[in-house]
């Protein structure tokens, strides 16, 4: 019977951060600057998802390709 081998892959953990007021000051100076997500998200240190999800419940418009 063949072992199978241990691989030591390190899982990436997920580290989750509050969305302060400047925060979301700043989400909604780049909305209205329409600024593209994927530059956001650089800056910000966050993922697009995460971005696009705190702007759909704020009401804001995100990701504008004009």
């Amino acid at each position: 019977m063949a072992k199978k081998a241990k691989t030591t892959a390190t899982k990436k953990t997920t580290v989750r951060r509050e969305y302060t007021k400047a925060d979301v000051k700043e989400l909604r100076s780049h909305s209205k600057a329409k600024t593209p997500v994927v530059e956001i998200a650089k800056l910000t240190k966050r993922s697009e998802g995460s971005l696009r999800q705190k702007a759909l419940k704020l009401g804001i418009r995100l990701g504008h390709q004009r």
